[in-house]
């Protein structure tokens, strides 16, 4: 035991900074690579080549000569089949490099993106439904999970945009009925049941939706936006109290700040 912490000790202590920085570059170097293939031709490529990469090493480990000697030549075959079959990614993927600013974004200023889009194409969708009059619930996840809820609806997964979730409260289309569930940027489920409230305080004038958006933030510790199907309004419902007539300028204020708070707490529980 002591052998092997001294061996590790010593090890560390050839580590250099120059390694480090190196090593960092590179992992940088591959996540970037990953995101701009994530999803296209690309990636199925990438799975190939490290899947030939796999058992040429396998191979020589366990001396399987032909295996190996077929392999080999493949890599030589594949760079140039790669660089013919997928030159408009490579030529895209080489424009965006010198043309973008992923190098300078830092990464408050990717999470302010991420807020700033997210508010704004649900603040978009809310303000349109609210001027056609069609009712909307949207449910925003924070610590509290919702998988219970969002076993009752119909899975998604969808990036959030407020083409989708106009669509989705359309009456008389199939999902238009129950709420939407929002966990960070996806759009988890639609079509969702929620508890009601037993506040017997609540106001008769108020609907299903308002009453099943103070429901599920009894219960958890969500955000909800309702859109009145009869007059248009917007309110929010969180820790148990309803805000009703909410402009779209404070609304969308609102989701800035839900998503910059929660952007927070990630990273702090992160760092912990």
């Amino acid at each position: 035991m002591t052998d092997s912490l001294n061996n590790f000790l010593s090890f560390v202590s050839t580590i250099r900074v120059q390694d480090i920085i190196d090593i960092l570059i590179v992992a940088v170097a591959i996540y970037k690579i990953y995101i701009l293939i994530k999803e296209t031709r690309a990636e199925q490529l990438m799975k190939g080549i490290l899947a030939i990469f796999f058992f040429s090493i396998l191979s020589d480990i366990l001396n399987l000569y032909t295996i190996s000697w077929i392999l080999k030549k493949a890599w030589t075959a594949g760079f140039v089949l790669i660089i013919v079959v997928f030159q408009p990614e490579l030529r895209r993927m080489l424009e965006y490099i010198g043309t973008s600013n992923i190098f300078k974004k830092s990464f408050v200023d990717l999470q302010y993106e991420v807020a700033k889009h997210n508010s704004t194409e649900v603040t978009r969708a809310v303000a349109s439904l609210s001027r056609q009059k069609i009712g909307a619930l949207i449910v925003f996840e924070r610590r509290t999970g919702l998988n219970e809820v969002i076993e009752t609806g119909t899975l998604l997964n969808a990036v959030i945009s407020s083409e989708l979730l106009i669509n989705i409260f359309i009456p008389n289309t199939p999902l238009h009925d129950g709420a939407v569930i929002i966990r960070e940027s996806t759009i988890k489920a639609a079509s969702c049941f929620l508890p009601m409230s037993e506040n017997q305080s609540i106001s008769k004038e108020l609907g299903t939706r308002h009453r099943a958006a103070l429901g599920i933030s009894e219960k958890s510790d969500s955000l909800s936006v309702v859109v009145s199907e009869e007059t248009g309004t917007i309110s929010i419902a969180e820790k148990g109290e309803l805000q009703r007539y909410i402009d779209v300028e404070t609304l969308e204020d609102i989701l800035m700040n839900f998503y910059s708070v929660n952007n927070e707490e990630s990273v702090n529980d992160y760092e912990e």
